[in-house]
């Protein structure tokens, strides 16, 4: 039996990357049909008394997810995987900056039209964007963040994991989150991260 995952991420969180590369290689090992949806750290943080730092940084998050949703409206679901994939792997691996000219290479490795890059400033996907990351945030509540992993009526907030769990490893880090699932108000696991991402 094939299991639906629906995944959330914002695609300058270095978390959500590696946990949706854990994600596509349980795609190879389990039978999971994934569908990715567009969250936003921006709007996760909003009205947050932040530092100058984090406040910047959540403002220039809004061109990447304001591009894919973009994209889907105008292309459908199946752009948003390969446009996060071209996005994440310039943020994350090459340490690109989050600007036009950023996501315009990655329009192009995906297929799109690099003129998809005007949304970076335009209001007009914000109630779009808005209402996908409400639609994840819905499911696990608000003291969450991204991504978000929800199948057989249940959704969780991570796993936030580093490095990429590769192979068996991946498989059973899937089958355990899939066994934690099926107990009824089991809500929370958590341990104090000591490392840094890791993109290897």
């Amino acid at each position: 039996m094939v299991t639906r995952v629906d995944f959330w991420f914002d695609p300058t969180c270095p978390w959500a990357w590696i946990t949706s590369r854990w994600m596509l290689e349980v795609g190879t090992l389990r039978q999971i049909d994934v569908h990715w949806h567009v969250m936003s750290l921006a709007v996760l943080n909003e009205g947050l008394d932040e530092s100058e730092e984090y406040r910047l940084r959540h403002e220039r998050a809004w061109g990447p997810v304001r591009v894919l949703i973009a994209a889907q409206q105008q292309f459908g679901d199946e752009v948003l995987l390969p446009l996060y994939t071209a996005l994440g792997t310039r943020f994350h691996l090459g340490k690109s900056p989050v600007e036009r000219a950023t996501i315009e290479a990655a329009l192009g490795e995906a297929g799109l039209p690099v003129a998809l890059a005007d949304a970076m400033k335009s209001d007009a996907f914000d109630s779009a964007v808005r209402e996908s990351h409400r639609d994840g945030i819905e499911r696990v509540g608000l003291e969450v963040g991204t991504p978000i992993v929800a199948f057989d009526g249940c959704a969780f907030f991570g796993p936030v994991v580093t490095p990429v769990p590769r192979g068996e490893a991946a498989a059973r880090l899937w089958d355990g989150l899939y066994l934690m699932a099926q107990t009824d108000g089991f809500f929370e696991l958590k341990r104090t991260r000591d490392r840094r991402p890791s993109f290897e």
